[in-house]
């Protein structure tokens, strides 16, 4: 008999600026601070008929190293007998944490399971080479492992390895996407985003750590006037270059989690959504931003809908110029797209964004009461995550 995964909870710290409010706060205790609030938001669930824990992580090179999961488990306080695991695709790696848990569920292999994943911009470190004999006679050169390319491979042809602020300039010539487009696009994340937050609508999904209580990066009074005075990034305005630090996501610090679970798990409480279809893409490398479209387009097939079925769609705002190069190829309603804001506004801890997007596509289906919503991420190097929710509160038609 097949079986079905709910959404049972979804959490998630504020989402701190690089050296911000965060910074002195390791990963492996942000990633168990959320996973101390999940359970707390499934009272009935009893920290030890967790199955496994599934977690995301896409740098794993300092003090997130040597599986953050397994680590967190133990600083949360749940059992030693809790299996974890940790997984890495980049920005999607909690999104795709959610699904192999969800995955692990209708199989039958777990009922309850706790995904979600953690990322600290800040305190990724700086790392050598290691070279085959000691003591090189040439420089050494230390690499940040904050974000993108790093120690590459020169088999790699330069056109994928080339940075993600310029494949997207890429993109957004290819498509046609403006720069007034972009800085429109970035002004609504924050002003729909503090207007959320003013609203209450993350009230019951974010719980305060270290002081922190909101979006460290939210600016109220941004407008596309406000956007269009800022330098370009990765190329010059006269090259054509469109993108700036305010139409593209910051750096970040931040956890989320989600309890997942089948029907037949006794939590006490009633779930929030039901994982409907999932769906995985690929392509060139360089194309990142443009993956989520075929991945939602497959999970909205794999639930047997189309996208006139949809309601909410979570796109997380890796860059204004991929996030609207997605929606235009959809041919969705721009005004069901990140209605309460979007990275761009609340930040981007790459491991935890997928668990965030999500978590907030479940509320704002509870919200408006629409059936079915979807949440996607684009993932460098190519790829991205897709996954279709129902909301358990509409009754089928």
């Amino acid at each position: 008999m097949s079986r079905e995964s709910f959404v049972y909870a979804a959490v998630r710290t504020p989402f701190g600026r690089f050296g911000g409010a965060l910074a002195e706060r390791r990963p492996d205790d942000l990633a168990a601070d959320v996973m101390t609030a999940a359970l707390a938001a499934v009272p009935g669930l009893d920290p030890g008929s967790v199955d496994e824990a599934v977690w995301g992580c896409a740098n794993q090179a300092g003090e997130d190293n040597r599986n953050v999961a397994r680590m967190a488990v133990l600083l949360a306080g749940l059992p030693t007998s809790t299996p974890a695991t940790t997984v890495n695709r980049l920005c999607g790696s909690s999104l795709d944490a959610v699904m192999i848990a969800s995955r692990s569920v209708e199989v039958g292999d777990a009922d309850v399971v706790l995904a979600g994943g953690v990322e600290s911009m800040t305190r990724a470190p700086w790392v050598l080479p290691k070279p085959g004999r000691p003591f090189p006679a040439t420089d050494v050169t230390a690499v940040s492992t904050t974000l993108g390319w790093r120690l590459v491979n020169e088999a790699m042809p330069a056109a994928w390895t080339a940075s993600l602020g310029e494949c997207n300039e890429q993109l957004a010539a290819r498509f046609g996407v403006t720069r007034e487009r972009q800085d429109a696009f970035a002004a609504r994340s924050h002003q729909s985003a503090a207007r959320a937050w003013d609203d209450g609508r993350y009230d019951d999904l974010v719980v305060p750590v270290d002081g922190l209580d909101r979006d460290e990066g939210i600016r109220p009074g941004t407008t596309p006037e406000v956007l269009a005075g800022l330098k370009t990034s990765f190329r010059s305005s006269q090259d054509g270059g469109t993108i700036t630090a305010g139409n593209a996501s910051p750096l970040s610090d931040g956890a989320s989690a989600v309890v997942l679970g089948s029907a037949e798990a006794d939590l006490g409480v009633d779930p929030l959504a039901r994982v409907a279809g999932r769906g995985t893409s690929a392509l060139d490398p360089q194309d990142f931003g443009y993956a989520p479209v075929e991945a939602a387009n497959r999970a909205l097939a794999r639930a047997g809908i189309g996208w006139s079925d949809i309601g909410a769609v979570e796109l997380n705002e890796a860059f204004a110029a991929q996030s609207l190069v997605c929606v235009d190829a959809w041919g969705v309603d721009p005004e069901i797209v990140n209605a309460w804001g979007g990275a761009i506004a609340l930040g981007h801890p790459l491991g935890a964004s997928g668990g965030r997007v999500l978590g907030t596509l479940a509320a704002r289906l509870r919200h408006s009461g629409e059936r079915y919503g979807l949440a996607a991420i684009c993932i460098g190097v190519g790829q991205g995550l897709a996954v279709v929710l129902e909301n358990t509160q509409v009754q089928p038609r």
